[in-house]
């Protein structure tokens, strides 16, 4: 009786369509590494001659986007399509502002060092939702 329970449930569970384990993960894991890297950004402030609250403060000044952006994964683990989309948004938010301030082949180099990881982040979100949604529509 309990192995016919059982070859049921593995025929089940082999029966249901599933989000490739890659796609899943890969924006997450990428946006953990990502963030990572954009705080490393903020370890500057301690070259600075400042005072405790002085450094406080400029560690959280720096980390402003980091903080956002972290708050968009938190959201974005349930819901990848505001992480696709916001991702995306931050890396051309960041080409413009690279491109008002250095000369074209500078914001180009910059660009693809800080805003290239964004836009494969946000791609990877915008895959791993419409496979959900593509996956949610068969069941249906």
């Amino acid at each position: 009786m309990k192995l016919n329970l059982m070859a049921r449930q593995q025929n089940k569970s082999a029966m249901k369509p599933k989000i490739n384990r890659f796609v899943y993960w890969a924006p997450r894991i990428l946006s953990i590494l990502f963030l990572l890297f954009l705080a490393m950004f903020s370890l500057d402030i301690f070259d600075a001659q400042y005072d405790f609250w002085g450094t406080v403060l400029g560690l959280f000044m720096h980390n402003i986007p980091v903080f956002v952006l972290l708050i968009v994964l938190i959201i974005s683990w349930k819901h990848e399509i505001v992480g696709g989309i916001v991702f995306i948004l931050a890396g051309l938010a960041y080409i413009c502002m690279t491109i008002q301030r250095v000369e074209w082949h500078i914001a180009l180099s910059w660009s693809m060092t800080i805003a290239g990881p964004a836009f494969i982040i946000g791609l990877l979100f915008l895959i791993n939702w419409y496979q959900k949604k593509k996956i949610s529509k068969k069941r249906k």
